[in-house]
């Protein structure tokens, strides 16, 4: 159930976002979901692409630095509170939450969201336990 996500150090300065984007564009990588985090001289942008090892190696020939990480991506009511329930549950297990973003489509009646937490192993035995529908990197990648 985890899912490899590309995390990218970018220099906080004009063109940096658009130069790693046009490296996976002429990679063939196609993004799923992506979220910036920045101070005032870098960022860290993470992505869900549909070529995980392809967009590595474009961006590290384009200069730049990159990691592969794993989270995970969880289903959850596409209504006020959905995610406030599946938060709920490992706020409860002492699961700390270290990011979160979503996904910019929707399956069926659920919001797609993923997760980086301190013990992502104990978090998939726990969200699937409790019934969370999360989704694995084939489905999450062909979206």
């Amino acid at each position: 159930m985890k899912i490899k996500q590309i995390s990218v150090f970018l220099e906080n300065k004009k063109g940096r976002l658009y130069e790693a984007l046009s490296a996976l564009a002429k990679g063939g990588v196609n993004i799923r979901a992506l979220s910036i985090a920045d101070t005032s001289d870098f960022g860290i942008l993470r992505m869900i692409v549909d070529k995980p090892d392809l967009a590595k190696k474009a961006l590290e020939e384009a200069g730049f630095t990159t990691k592969i990480t794993h989270v995970i991506a969880v289903g959850v009511k596409d209504e006020p509170g959905g995610l406030a329930e599946v938060l709920k549950i490992l706020y409860e297990n002492d699961i700390n939450v270290e990011y979160v973003y979503a996904f910019v489509e929707k399956s069926g009646e659920e919001a797609l969201v993923v997760l980086r937490t301190n013990n992502l192993e104990k978090t998939i035995d726990l969200l699937q336990e409790k019934g969370v529908k999360l989704f694995d990197s084939k489905a999450v990648e062909n979206l």
